[in-house]
């Protein structure tokens, strides 16, 4: 029997081998043991799902093993993006949250990500406590469940609609009366997903003209991941560009944690470069301050961000779990990472794609300027980056030398001296002419995940062909 292990993002699993209904009440045991361990229950879990097959079956199967260990179940009434229920962990002063969702992976997979009383992604001792506790119960009946008309009966499970205290915390973090002055014309693309409904209706109370596809409930996602990356968003791209009216396109991933942004012309801006522009925005034209923090994969725009507005820098591992441990600390402004997760001072401490769309809206409408004339302005004052990912997959013996051939790795690297190794995940070598190369493994297959940056196109092509070489030996 495969064992249960949390990424940085929770549980995932193909549905019907992996992600059973016996898996996913084991794991809401091993959750419920853990909060009565460790936490003052009394709050009870918030429990929601997004549009994935099963999603209210699972979800209210956890709400009935949770009320088999005396703990509340808080269960969202309607398909939940995954910002809204940890804002209602935090609006209810619950003791966690239990999220039913494999965010932008295929229609096969689900999920479990567990949230503590933050709101935000529960942190690796956390995670290893459930699994632990996970484990050794699997393949035994050792859950106590209740039934649902009871629990209910009983006050033990109550159902609730978060919907409209999200959206009064979004409207504090976003400037609508700008996004109405500006007269936008956005598209949005919701992807099938949790995000249907929010970042299309919210513009089009304040006044935007919204063009809207793929915007009804679909457990297969159109037959594609609800992932918005450039590969997954050709239908908003085309509807931009073969639109003149249109200045932007807007997309959030199948739980709405994730963004994907279309600049006017139909080009797809990489989140590394949207995190930069409202930083910089932020700070620049709003007149706000604070440290900004990236995880260790993300461009290094954002220091230079940081450096221009003399600002601090925080690095992070790669998982947003660390981002919103410092947004929940009050230590940023804004954090993200190349994954297109992005969060905002005083918000919820977990990826947010919904108030990343909206912000990327106002700063738009603000400003009267493009993405890409947003970006070449930044680039004019702080110099030019250009950054991209690529996925190695590796044999045994490639797999097995990588790590050590990593270590002693002390020469340069295309032409260039390491001038410093970071350690903080993965390997990064950052070198003497500013460049720098991340080799990340994944945890969960034999891939190597590359990454590198470097000042002209030219000279990203040469780190990023070092870095294959290197890899493929």
């Amino acid at each position: 029997m495969a064992q249960i292990r949390f990424g940085t993002s929770g549980w995932r699993g193909i549905l019907a081998e992996d992600f059973t209904f016996d898996n996913v009440r084991v794991v809401t045991q091993a959750i419920a043991d853990h909060l009565k361990a460790y936490a003052d229950v009394s709050g009870g879990v918030v429990v929601g799902h997004d549009s994935r097959f099963m999603g209210q079956r699972f979800a209210h199967e956890a709400a009935r093993i949770l009320a088999g260990a005396g703990v509340k179940a808080w269960v969202c009434a309607e398909t939940t993006p995954t910002p809204v229920i940890a804002h209602a962990i935090l609006q209810k002063g619950a003791c966690g949250g239990i999220n039913f969702t494999a965010s932008h992976n295929p229609s096969d997979y689900n999920g479990l990500k567990f949230s503590p009383a933050s709101g935000g992604p529960a942190l690796p001792e956390t995670t290893a406590d459930i699994e632990a506790r996970a484990n050794a119960m699997l393949g035994e009946i050792c859950y106590r469940e209740m039934r649902l008309d009871e629990a209910v009966r009983t006050g033990l499970v109550e159902e609730f609609d978060p919907r409209s205290e999200y959206v009064e915390a979004v409207r504090r973090q976003v400037d609508f009366q700008a996004i109405a002055s500006g007269k936008l014309k956005v598209a949005c693309d919701p992807m099938f997903g949790a995000g249907i409904g929010y970042v299309d209706k919210l513009l089009e109370e304040a006044g935007a003209e919204v063009t809207t596809i793929h915007n009804t409930n679909d457990p297969t996602f159109g037959g594609a991941p609800p992932d918005p990356g450039e590969a997954h968003l050709g239908r908003l791209s085309s509807l931009v560009a073969d639109t003149p009216e249109i200045s932007l396109g807007l997309a959030t991933d199948g739980d709405a944690d994730r963004y994907g942004i279309v600049d006017r012309d139909g080009q797809f801006i990489e989140p590394n470069y949207v995190l930069a522009l409202l930083a910089d925005y932020m700070i620049r034209v709003r007149g706000e301050k604070g440290a900004l923090a990236r995880s260790v994969a993300t461009s290094h725009l954002l220091d230079r961000v940081a450096k221009h507005h003399g600002v601090e820098l925080l690095e992070t591992p790669v998982g947003f779990k660390y981002i919103g441990d410092y947004i929940s600390q009050n230590r940023i402004l804004i954090g993200g990472e190349e994954s297109a997760g992005l969060t905002v001072r005083g918000h919820v401490p977990d990826k947010d794609g919904i108030v990343a769309c909206l912000l990327v809206a106002e700063m738009v409408a603000v400003t009267g300027c493009s993405l890409v004339e947003l970006l070449e302005d930044l680039y004019r004052r702080v110099g030019p980056c250009y950054t991209r990912r690529d996925n190695l997959r590796l044999n045994e013996e490639q797999e097995e030398s990588l790590s050590d051939r990593l270590s002693v790795l002390q020469d340069g690297l295309a032409g260039s001296r390491v001038k410093d190794v970071i350690l903080v995940d993965g390997h990064k070598f950052v070198l003497e002419d500013g460049t720098w190369l991340l080799f990340r493994k994944s945890g969960t297959e034999p891939v190597v995940r590359i990454y590198g940056e470097a000042d002209s196109e030219e000279r990203l092509e040469e780190l990023m062909e070092a870095g294959r070489a290197f890899v493929l030996g």
